[in-house]
């Protein structure tokens, strides 16, 4: 039978080969075309990966996790951790939250960023005690990070974008969801009338905000703040790296941000509450009488309040992001 508007020999040969072709089902014609792999997305995934790896100590053990606990803000909740074969550490494990704008690493400095910092407890004999040529060899034979490196750095494993990769989950850590982040932008009901006094005792005469300033109120400085006299406390921290005695005793200003879930305090831990830390700098010279080079701006005692310690305290702890809210209660009421 003709058609009334006739289809050209060579359209309808070609519309006929097209819908015998084995390949060209519905499915095959629904099948969505796969994303682009977001390079950075990779990394942050690779990092999270191996922070949470134990593959990366000698034994298999101990990971980055083990000592910087997501529920305490990444800190630890001990003095000094224990690594591989329980070996203790020297130094308190400090908050890898809001590291990202940090300018220096560790409580002595010794590195200048995150990429380099992220190593150092791989190799560290009293951390993760696994050489880094063992820690690549590990990596590049698994499969699966094989393949992680490859999509991520294009290339295996190396010591370069080992440091990359943790980085990049670090520096996903940071946090802006405080009660004082609300009240900074304008939310008065955010914080109490404790916590608004203590900011004035923070900025005015409890002297914090000299040191602890900025958005994640550190000045990325290194300060003797008393917690040396060469003797019980001798660990000479700023002063081992640089060789110069006059950095002696000196460590590097911490973030404040969660620091009502990041217990116990300073490089050593000595402090078990954040109502010790405040009483120090109330009274330095009762805790430590014999100090040797403290900061000029620490020069003896605050004189603060009973109440002012209260309200500081309470400030203190509206530094802590919503989702450590419970956490930074409990270790409140202790």
């Amino acid at each position: 039978m003709s058609s009334r508007f006739p289809i050209p020999m060579a359209i309808l040969i070609a519309a006929t080969a097209l819908l015998s072709s084995p390949w060209q089902s519905s499915a095959s014609l629904a099948a969505p075309v796969p994303a682009p792999i977001d390079p950075h997305e990779a990394r942050v995934e690779l990092g999270r990966r191996l922070f949470f790896d134990p593959l990366l100590s000698g034994d298999r053990t101990v990971s980055c996790a083990s000592c910087h606990k997501p529920e305490h803000a990444f800190a630890d909740t001990v003095a000094v951790s224990p690594g591989v074969s329980g070996r203790l550490g020297t130094r308190n494990t400090p908050t890898v939250m809001n590291t990202s704008g940090r300018t220096s690493m560790f409580w002595d400095g010794r590195a200048e960023t995150l990429e380099d910092q992220a190593v150092f407890p791989i190799e560290n004999p009293l951390e993760m005690d696994l050489p880094l040529d063992e820690a690549l060899r590990r990596l590049n034979s698994d499969p699966g990070y094989a393949e992680a490196f490859r999509v991520a750095y294009a290339g295996p494993a190396t010591a370069r974008t080992l440091g990359r990769a943790l980085a990049a989950f670090q520096k996903t850590l940071d946090t802006t969801d405080s009660p004082y982040d609300r009240y900074a932008h304008g939310d008065d009901a955010a914080i109490d009338e404790s916590a608004k006094r203590g900011r004035l005792v923070f900025i005015g005469k409890g002297k914090c905000a000299e040191c602890h300033s900025g958005e994640d109120f550190t000045s990325d400085r290194f300060r003797n703040i008393g917690l040396f006299n060469r003797v019980a406390l001798g660990d000479r921290g700023r002063g081992a790296i640089t060789g110069d005695p006059a950095d002696d005793g000196q460590f590097k200003v911490p973030s404040l941000r969660n620091v009502a879930v990041t217990a116990p305090y300073m490089h050593n831990g000595m402090f078990a509450t954040l109502r010790q830390v405040i009483e120090y700098y109330n009274n330095p010279d009762k805790v430590v009488p014999d100090a040797h080079g403290r900061d000029a701006s620490i020069t003896g005692p605050l004189q603060l309040s009973a109440a002012e310690v209260d309200d500081l305290e309470s400030f203190l702890v509206a530094l802590t992001d919503d989702r450590f809210a419970a956490a930074a209660d409990t270790a409140v009421r202790r």
